[in-house]
C-alpha cells in the first residue's frame, strides 16, 4: 500500500498485459495500470526471458487506484469479466505460465476479497469449468520495458491489437460503460 490513503495497489495477471493495461487504465479511479512481471524467481527479467516461461513470472498489470472512487471488489469484477480464469497457463492463443490467471494480493483484505469473489463465482457457476486463478502474496513487481507501455493505444492497427485486443476492449467499454473515466 502507498502511504497516501487515497491510493492503493492491485496486481493482476490475466494473460497479455497489453490488453489488461488498456482496460484498467480506462476505469474511473485508476491512476495508472503499468505492465510488468511478477510472481517469478528471476530478478529484473526482460520480456524475452519471461516469454521463455523459465522465469516463473506472469505478465501482469500493477494498478494504482483510489479506493474511494473504485473499490478492490470492482477491480476484481473487471478482472474476472475480461479474461478466462478457467484456462490454465493460457489466454486464447497465448500459451505458457507467463499468461496464467493470477492475483497477487498486497494485504490480507485483498486476499480475503479475492478468495470470496472466487468462491462466489464458483458457487453461482458463472463458468462451466473450475477457476484456476492463483491467489498469491505479492512479492515484487518489475516494470516492463518502455515499448510495452500504452502498447494498444500506440499500436491499434498492429495485427494482435486489431484482431485480439480491440474486440475485447470494445466489449469491456460496453459492459463497464458506467465505470469509465470519460463517462
Amino acid at each position: 500500500m502507498i502511504n497516501d490513503t487515497t491510493k492503493e495497489l492491485a496486481t493482476f495477471g490475466s494473460g497479455c498485459f497489453w490488453c489488461s493495461e488498456a482496460i484498467f487504465n480506462e476505469l474511473n479511479g485508476v491512476y495508472s495500470a503499468l505492465p510488468g512481471y511478477s510472481g517469478g524467481k528471476t530478478e529484473n527479467p526482460t520480456y524475452e526471458q519471461v516469454c521463455t516461461g523459465n522465469t516463473g513470472h506472469a505478465e501482469v498489470v500493477q494498478i494504482t487506484f483510489n479506493p474511494n472512487i473504485i473499490s478492490y471488489d470492482e477491480l476484481l469484477e473487471v478482472f474476472f469479466k475480461t479474461h478466462d480464469p478457467t484456462s490454465l497457463n493460457r489466454q486464447g492463443n497465448d500459451v505458457g505460465t507467463q499468461y496464467r490467471s493470477a492475483i497477487f494480493y498486497h494485504n490480507e483484505d485483498q486476499k480475503k476479497a479475492a478468495e470470496k469473489y472466487i468462491s462466489l463465482i464458483e458457487k453461482e457457476k458463472i463458468f462451466d469449468k473450475p477457476i484456476v486463478t492463483e491467489v498469491t502474496e505479492f512479492k515484487k513487481f518489475y516494470v516492463a520495458e518502455d515499448y510495452h507501455h500504452n502498447y494498444f493505444k500506440n499500436n491499434p492497427n498492429q495485427g494482435y491489437c486489431a484482431l485480439v485486443i480491440n474486440p475485447k476492449y470494445e466489449k469491456f467499454k460496453k459492459v463497464f460503460k458506467n465505470k469509465l473515466k470519460n463517462n
